[in-house]
């Protein structure tokens, strides 16, 4: 028994909680069981709630910068637990990782210029290219006896062709939980090289990876790669700080920074949230015990999945997850049309999930799961859905 309870139920609601109280507003009913957004519904230990605490009593929330104790406990965190050093000019803090994101699209390319994403993937990655007026390059990932993997040729040929600039990269990849191997990674790094495409690799879910796998970060592969990296960190999922607003974005390369610095100075972004600075100083030095235990609450939540659909509803496939505590469902053996699989997901199982058509029209009938909840949650869940398929005759 560890320190921890993750078992337990916290209510969330009436806290303005874009997870539980907005469904009414996004999906037409507030009787829905969310496990959709990428937020935890686990309560941060302690040592870090005092520190924030602590900073709150203070009472004055003026204007604020990182500053050596902040930066230290960044770097020693990346080092530990990634294996890599940084200086600290080269972190710029970020309000959040998807503004990080837009911001390198308006520093690094041209209106209609060519992003390549690798789809199915986190859905802003697409609406930020189509946004910012530059067009979307996608490098299908290739689902083959439930894996993903990348199709180089592909890849290559794309980036050709349509005159890409930049490559938004997901590691690990969100929502299919692959956890790029140094050599896959080291593949695309060297296509983009050889083509002059820089990489913005989103290395948001980098905390969370599951027995077996490592997680291998870009920066490391070598000093040609890192000069063509911006890499993107954050406390935001490891520690659900969201709410609060930090990102740590690392450019090794002066020019490359500089550049992105002045983007966002364009954006009229300067100071980092107050609040978000303590919160992320105090994680990286006091929640490694904490982010310890919850990894094997969350390879225990993903047993449970996995038992329960093959027990109990075998023709809905699990992609085994190398990392990330969201998981990546098959349904299309349950339907063959993905308005009337969200119309049973919503209507009849009564859950608010992350429906695969938002992540690229070639998997619409796959569903985004969160597990990163008590057990009993991902119970009832699974036990809602497995009625609404016993009721709907579409279990067998």
């Amino acid at each position: 028994m560890g320190r921890y309870n993750f078992d337990e139920l916290i209510d969330r609601r009436n806290t303005a909680s874009l997870k539980y109280d907005f469904g009414l507003q996004r999906k037409g009913r507030d009787d829905l069981l969310p496990l959709w957004v990428a937020d935890m519904d686990f309560r941060l230990p302690e040592e870090i709630i005092v520190e924030i605490v602590k900073r709150a009593e203070h009472g004055i929330f003026g204007y604020t910068d990182p500053d050596s104790s902040y930066k230290e406990a960044l770097k020693s965190w990346l080092y530990r637990r990634h294996g890599f050093e940084i200086y600290d000019e080269w972190n710029t803090v970020e309000p959040g990782m998807v503004y990080s994101i837009a911001l390198a699209i308006k520093a690094f390319t041209e209106p209609g210029d060519g992003v390549i994403i690798q789809q199915p993937v986190y859905y802003p990655f697409m609406e930020t290219i189509k946004l910012n007026n530059r067009k979307v390059v996608n490098n299908q990932l290739v689902y083959k006896d439930g894996h993903y993997e990348i199709d180089y040729d592909d890849f290559e040929k794309k980036i050709i062709e349509e005159k890409v600039k930049l490559f938004l990269l997901c590691s690990p990849h969100n929502p299919v939980g692959r956890v790029w191997t140094s050599a896959e990674l080291k593949r695309l790094a060297d296509i983009c090289l050889s083509h002059n495409v820089l990489i913005f690799a989103d290395e948001i879910h980098s905390d969370f990876i599951y027995s077996g796998h490592k997680h291998t970060s870009l920066i490391t592969l070598g000093e040609q790669y890192a000069q063509n990296l911006i890499l993107g960190t954050s406390p935001s999922k490891t520690f659900n700080l969201a709410g609060l607003q930090i990102a740590n974005i690392i450019i090794p390369n002066d020019k490359l920074r500089q550049q992105f610095r002045r983007e966002n100075d364009a954006s009229g972004y300067s100071q980092a949230n107050t609040l978000g600075l303590s919160a992320t100083k105090a994680a990286y030095t006091y929640g490694e015990e904490w982010l310890e235990e919850l990894r094997e609450y969350l390879e225990d939540n993903l047993t449970f999945v996995r038992n329960y659909l093959q027990e109990k509803i075998p023709r809905v496939h699990l992609i085994e997850p190398e990392g990330t505590y969201l998981i990546w469902l098959d349904f299309s053996e349950i339907s063959d049309d993905h308005k009337e699989l969200e119309k049973l997901i919503v209507d009849e199982a009564r859950l608010w999930l992350d429906p695969g058509i938002i992540f690229g029209r070639e998997t619409a009938l796959f569903e985004r799961i969160n597990i990163a909840c008590p057990r009993e949650t991902l119970k009832q869940a699974f036990e809602q859905l497995y009625e609404a398929l016993e009721k709907t005759g579409r279990r067998l």
